[in-house]
């Protein structure tokens, strides 16, 4: 086992960096406060080719692995769970399903704009009473001549507002059994019917784009039919297991973000005489966050190398979703308690990064959905 990073991984986790700390960093209490969506970062985040880091050079990315793109979810994240997030869904739900499952017309149009940085893409999945239970989609998409007409609600969508496409889920049939066919249709931001609100006043992650989409009688072209019409259940699915590596490591970047900064203050901060970084309690706090931050990045390479292997990663990838996202809510809850009162107050940032970590347990599947997922894999 090889655990060293290539140098092209090194660079651009360092490149991310260097970005993250001069240009997000800077500007992450106030995208939290204004619940402002960075729409300049994101074209900054472009032009340094990040949204394309997955994608191969033949279709405008940058030919990397799936732990290069991971490292820059962590480096992200580290500074602001916000931008960190809509940069994992644009290129982990929004351009990545288009990748592994349009057609070579579909990449050309859709994809290589999306890995150029020329804008972002957004993946409507969650319904109002389709959840954890994704298979109780209720949005509905009709073959009438050459068009598919789509009508439904998705509810909590990332980027949405901002994307130049929206890939929607939307039963298209029935199977043999009865049961519903789901597929999966790629919209045009402008295409006619195609509402978007974003009203939510969210707990965190707040200048990360959040949107309910109405789509009413959406028109769209039988050719933007994305994959196997009757095998989109299962494309998404896929698709949920590489976004769960980016998410795993957001929380990754979010409880480095907590450790770093615990630890500066507790050396920074006298009681009784001498820095509380002396006293036992503190020292086993300390000790056990980064310790869990450590297997928590391990499990996200370990999943993100059997993903760039083509070997199955389904476990592996709610394994690491599920630690790292309930490491980074521990994480930022001891960083608060580290710092005490100051802990609560904004400035200080350990309270934003217990908000934004609540989303990770959330969101991408539940912690209850990740060892449904891990159970089952174990034969249960």
């Amino acid at each position: 086992m090889n655990f060293e990073l290539t140098k092209e991984q090194e660079m651009t986790r360092k490149m991310v960096r260097d970005f993250a700390e001069n240009v997000i960093q800077p500007r992450a209490i106030d995208i939290d406060i204004n619940s402002k969506f960075p729409e300049d970062i994101f074209k900054e985040i472009g032009k340094l080719g990040l949204l394309g880091i997955p994608f191969p050079e033949e279709y405008g990315g940058a030919g990397g692995d799936t732990i290069t793109y991971a490292l820059a979810v962590e480096e992200i994240g580290r500074v602001c769970g916000s931008t960190g997030l809509s940069y994992a869904a644009a290129v982990s739900l929004g351009a990545s399903p288009i990748y592994y499952f349009g057609t070579e017309e579909q990449k050309q149009e859709f994809l290589v704009p999306l890995a150029k940085g020329e804008g972002l893409a957004s993946f409507g999945l969650t319904e109002p009473n389709a959840g954890s239970d994704a298979g109780g989609t209720q949005t509905r998409a009709e073959l009438i001549g050459d068009e598919y007409i789509i009508n439904g609600e998705k509810c909590w969508i990332t980027n949405a507002e901002y994307a130049r496409s929206i890939t929607v889920t939307a039963v298209s049939g029935k199977r043999e059994d009865g049961k519903n066919i789901i597929s999966a249709f790629i919209v045009p931001r402008d295409t006619p019917g195609l509402k978007i609100n974003s009203n939510y006043d969210k707990m965190g992650v707040r200048g990360s784009n959040t949107s309910e989409i109405i789509l009413e009688d959406v028109k769209v072209p039988k050719e933007n039919i994305l994959g196997d019409p009757k095998k989109g259940f299962g494309q998404f699915l896929y698709t949920l297991d590489g976004g769960r590596i980016s998410i795993a490591a957001l929380g990754v970047g979010i409880a480095q973000a907590s450790l770093d900064r615990a630890l500066a203050y507790a050396k920074e901060r006298k009681q009784f005489g001498q820095p509380i970084s002396n006293f036992q309690a503190i020292q086993f706090k300390l000790a056990d966050m980064a310790m869990e931050v450590e297997l928590a990045r391990n499990m996200v390479f370990k999943a993100a190398w059997l993903k760039d292997q083509g070997k199955p990663f389904t476990k592996e990838s709610a394994y690491a979703k599920l630690f790292a996202s309930e490491t980074a809510f521990r994480s930022a809850n001891q960083a608060i308690q580290i710092h005490g009162g100051y802990g609560y107050m904004r400035e200080y940032e350990v309270e934003r990064y217990l908000r934004d970590a609540k989303l990770l347990e959330i969101g991408e599947g539940t912690s209850e959905i990740q060892r449904l997922v891990i159970a089952r894999k174990l034969g249960c």
